[in-house]
């Protein structure tokens, strides 16, 4: 039997004496880990944990003890009210069960662990790198995204905390997609040098967040001068002299020495010079049929936390596992009283709860458990080296760093009557039943194996693109005046103060349509300026509304389809659709769908359009155009989607209600005057953000995603604002009527005079990125609420329609300059390679 002590012996004395290693801390640590060698070139020694359940076999029920009770003094830690907010992270693949045990102890925590296994249709939510492992990608597949964007703590879930590395990379990479104001650490021990220990709280200053650690034991190893190349010379000397004697690898002996990569003859070898104890002989089992054990897992119970284990998921195992060790007990040979059951990989936490569960019903049977691995490990029969004995047998689950060898320790000799082998159903391949596979090398060791499947669980991904979202339950309009072609991210945390934001996209650490600005919340005083400006602008504002629709059902459609560019556009689309409704008795469909600079238009949106309408009626609607940025973008991805679907049909001509860059020729005015729904945010587009494109968050079969922010709802004006706008229409219809025949027959082809001016203007100030120059009165009040602005620039003599832009310049201390020659009433200015300390609001220069 392995213990954590093998015959009164700790089981690090081998290398701590040949190394001159010395473990300093507290008197757990030799219980709790051994020491073996390997080859790595960072560090030579390993620490083996003797109750995690990876290496060393254990009791089960000590295994998950562990974890359960580090997970109850998280709790502790945390109290009842954090803790049922917490989500919990482990690692893979050595901490995939122990994450479980934690979040298991800490009660309500839903539980997520990183994989080396891509899985199709699954979008990563993030990854990280490991730095001292031999195989250092790491992905989060979460099936619900939002698991990993709430604000609760984020309790992360490791063996050992060394140099702290991989834990700070992680909520790194973490707490840039999802900030949150806490974080804990958990691990078996805690084996910082002292170097390292201060990293953390200046780490957790550095993020401004709270990062508290939770482990069983601390300590850390004193490490002499050269010791690892004294290791490395080790390890090579061993290899050596286990080729030069056949110690087997891949027949599975236990031999004194395991090689690493090439697998050698079965049979014993000769004891290298030093190694203490007796080199156990080559086994001598005949290799029986492997029994399988059907356990009847329930369906759709995920077989762990790869894409998310939640409470109700775990309560659905608990209640199951009686029945299904059962049938396992039921299928044990007669007279067995040493099992072993045996996990894989990263498939942990479901061997273990049923290895505990066997442990407790199997009266008699003396029960351990361990788990198969990738890491490479230098095994010595001796009773003072933590891993006497390897077993090598190829991967059997198509990994995606491609076929390799695969391992499980402290096996070989060990006097098991029968061995269970648990695996999931991705692993269940001709490699595993192979003459070399681990069936087979376990077949040579013990009299009995038996085979068990957990079905492995892949997330549903929708065949079908969902129904647009109307409101009430998705926005504050009704639900006839359109419907959004999105999904619902209203639960995800995504809003970043505006300054890390631009900081952010500057430096080209994030796209703009990653996050969310902080919605700005109106003074009273910009509040009434909203209403002054609607008041004296609503009949301007019908006008241009009236007319552009007649060009849309004179020239592009009798019945169009509106198809409005979340979510400045929505408004516009929703005042169209009445027209045409007051006019001309049309009930047309209006959509918004989101189109994002860079990135292109929702394909999947247009999809979803071409299978419930024909795409020719299709009429994309914005409410303004400033340089004609998104008119380009807009034609582009249609070209694209033509030839990546082939569904043709779709007009990339925008319908515009104000077009001041001569950019698009359906359009209601081109001048650049004030339009009401551009001096707020989503208080005035039905209480919808901005759309957002994020990888972990919108899958390939989803749409973009957006946020309904219903606690706005006191300051919501969106339906106040079309009702303005549509009891001016009796009024004009005469004027309408003019202004259209007027356009119908004038030259409306684009001139692009706007981008030119851009241009000039990009150059002329020494920004040199046309994209940080926002020209009109819309796109200059979208820099004030959203962006870092530098400047405003105001065309000499403009009156009323910049009163609302002069306000927020004031209140954000931004310089606004007066332009003679300026094709736009106004243009903002970004500030140029922003960050944090960046100045040069004189026009002048730019600091980097």
């Amino acid at each position: 039997m392995i213990n954590a002590v093998n015959d009164g012996e700790w089981s690090g004395t081998w290398v701590a004496e040949r190394l001159g290693l010395e473990l300093m801390g507290d008197d757990e640590l030799t219980e709790l880990l051994g020491l073996a060698l390997r080859r790595n070139p960072k560090r030579a020694h390993l620490l083996v944990s003797n109750v995690l359940g990876k290496h060393v076999p254990q009791s089960p029920s000590v295994v998950y003890g562990y974890g359960f009770a580090l997970g109850r003094r998280v709790r502790e830690l945390l109290g009842a009210e954090e803790a049922g907010e917490a989500v919990v992270l482990g690692y893979a693949e050595t901490a995939t069960g122990l994450g479980h045990s934690v979040a298991d102890g800490i009660g309500s925590a839903p539980y997520l662990h990183s994989t080396r296994r891509p899985v199709t249709g699954v979008t990563a939510a993030g990854g990280f790198e490991e730095s001292h492992s031999h195989a250092t990608s790491h992905l989060l597949l979460p099936e619900n995204p939002a698991l990993l964007a709430g604000d609760g703590p984020l309790v992360l879930v490791d063996d050992e905390f060394s140099t702290g590395n991989t834990v700070l990379n992680t909520i790194r990479d973490l707490h840039g997609r999802y900030p949150r104001g806490r974080y804990v650490v958990v691990a078996l021990v805690d084996m910082r040098s002292a170097a390292d220990t201060g990293r953390l709280e200046e780490f957790a200053r550095e993020i401004g967040a709270g990062v508290d650690l939770v482990a069983a034991a601390s300590g850390t190893v004193r490490l002499p001068e050269g010791v690892l190349e004294k290791g490395q010379e080790l390890v090579a000397r061993y290899e050596a002299e286990g080729a030069a004697g056949g110690a087997s690898s891949a027949a599975g002996a236990s031999g004194p020495v395991a090689q690493f990569p090439a697998p050698l003859e079965g049979r014993s070898g000769e004891r290298p010079e030093g190694a203490r104890g007796t080199a156990r002989s080559a086994p001598t089992h005949p290799h029986p049929a492997v029994d399988r054990v059907d356990l009847l897992w329930p369906r759709d119970l995920p077989d762990g936390g790869r894409h998310g284990f939640t409470p109700a998921h775990r309560a659905r195992l608990d209640t199951a596992l009686p029945a299904m060790v059962a049938r396992l007990a039921d299928a044990l040979p007669d007279g067995a009283r040493r099992v072993h059951v045996l996990g894989f990989e990263e498939l942990m936490y479901a061997p273990l709860r049923l290895a505990r569960e066997l442990e407790q019903v199997a009266q008699g049977v003396e029960v351990r458990y361990s788990t198969t691995t990738r890491s490479p490990v230098l095994a010595v029969d001796d009773p003072g080296y933590a891993i006497r004995s390897r077993i090598a047998f190829p991967a059997h689950d198509d990994p995606a760093d491609g076929p390799g060898e695969r391992y499980a320790y402290n096996m070989a000799g060990a006097g098991f009557d029968a061995v269970v082998a648990v695996v999931d159903s991705a692993a269940d391949t001709p490699e595993l039943h192979a003459p070399d596979g681990l069936l087979a090398q376990l077949a040579a060791h013990t009299p009995h194996v038996l085979l068990a499947v957990v079905p492995s669980y892949v997330p549903e991904r929708p065949s079908m693109l969902s129904e647009p979202l109307r409101g009430p339950a998705f926005s504050s309009y009704a639900p006839e005046e359109v419907g959004w072609l999105l999904q619902d991210l209203s639960d995800v945390t995504l809003e970043a103060p505006t300054e890390e934001r631009e900081e952010a996209i500057q430096s080209g650490g994030a796209h703009y349509a990653e996050s969310l600005p902080v919605e700005y919340q109106p003074s009273e005083q910009y509040q009434e300026l909203f209403h002054a400006a609607l008041g004296t602008t609503a009949t301007r504002l019908a006008q241009a509304v009236g007319a552009v629709t007649e060009l849309v059902l004179a020239e592009r459609s009798p019945r169009p389809v509106l198809v409005s560019l979340a979510r400045a556009g929505t408004p516009v689309g929703v005042l169209m659709r009445r027209w045409a409704q007051f006019r001309h008795g049309l009930d047309l469909p209006h959509y918004a769908v989101s189109i994002v600079r860079g990135r292109g238009i929702d394909a999947n949106a247009l999809r979803w359009l071409a299978a419930h309408h024909d795409p020719a009626d299709v009429v994309f609607v914005d409410g303004w155009t400033g340089k004609g940025a998104i008119t380009r973008e807009l034609a582009d991805a249609i070209e694209e989607f033509e030839a990546s679907d082939g569904i043709t049909g779709f007009d990339p001509e925008i319908a515009v209600l104000a077009d001041p860059g001569s950019c698009v020729r359906t359009y209601g005015t081109r001048e650049d005057f004030l339009i009401p729904s551009a001096c707020l945010n989503s208080t005035v587009s039905g209480l919808i953000s901005r759309t957002v494109l994020r990888a972990d968050l919108v899958g390939p079969h989803d749409f973009h995603g957006a946020k309904f922010y219903r606690e706005l709802a006191g300051a919501d004006v969106s339906v106040d604002f079309l009702d303005a706008v549509s009891a001016c229409f009796p009024e004009l219809t005469e004027s309408v009527d003019a202004q259209a025949k007027e356009l119908l027959s004038a030259d409306r082809a684009p001139t692009w005079e706007g981008w030119a001016a851009v241009e000039r203007i990009s150059e002329e100030y020494g920004i040199h990125d046309v994209n940080l120059v926002k020209p009109g009165v819309g796109e200059t009040t979208r820099v004030l609420l959203r962006r870092v602005p530098w400047k405003i620039l105001a065309r000499a003599g403009a009156g009323a329609d910049l009163d609302h832009v002069r306000l927020l310049a004031e209140q954000r201390g931004v310089p606004v300059e007066e332009v003679g020659e300026l094709p736009y009433t106004c243009v903002g200015l970004i500030h140029p390679r922003y960050t944090r300390g960046a100045t040069g609001a004189d026009g002048k220069a730019v600091n980097v």
